[in-house]
């Protein structure tokens, strides 16, 4: 008896097969795994961050580690900071709100933008200069 031909049954895929699928643009797949990257970053910091301020229980069995969490906290910091997340400051640190724009502050940009909008200012640091219309003269009559 010839044996069955069995019908091409279709593969589970993986994550990475997913996101091939997902994104056909190769930029995209990176920008994809670079998003993952930074999560795992993120969660391993912020993990690590966590075991060095709070205490386990003894029936775990395992010993209290004394890291200094500077190096983790900055890290942690700085995957934030590529998602766009910044940490507030203190009051009393750079201003009352942060070192950041006030309500009142930005009202003032807008309104002196508004009336310098039409105009351009242009400064020029080299003398002498003269703007004329028409033909450029030689080279020779710019020699000093």
């Amino acid at each position: 008896m010839p044996e069955e031909v069995k019908k091409d049954e279709p593969k589970k895929k993986g994550i990475l097969g997913k996101l091939k699928e997902a994104a056909d643009d190769k930029e995209e797949q990176l920008a994809i795994l670079s998003t993952f990257v930074r999560l795992g970053i993120l969660v391993w910091s912020g993990g690590i961050l966590t075991l060095a301020y709070i205490k386990l229980p003894p029936a775990l069995g395992i010993p209290e580690q004394k890291l200094d969490p500077t190096f983790i906290a900055s890290v942690f910091t700085g995957v934030l900071a590529t998602f766009g997340v910044q940490a507030a400051k203190k009051a009393g640190e750079g201003g009352s709100n942060g070192g950041g724009i006030t309500k009142a502050d930005m009202e003032r940009l807008i309104a002196a933008a508004a009336q310098t909008a039409p105009a351009q200012t242009i400064r020029i640091e080299q003398a002498p200069v003269q703007i004329t219309q028409g033909p450029p003269k030689s080279d020779e009559s710019y020699k000093m």
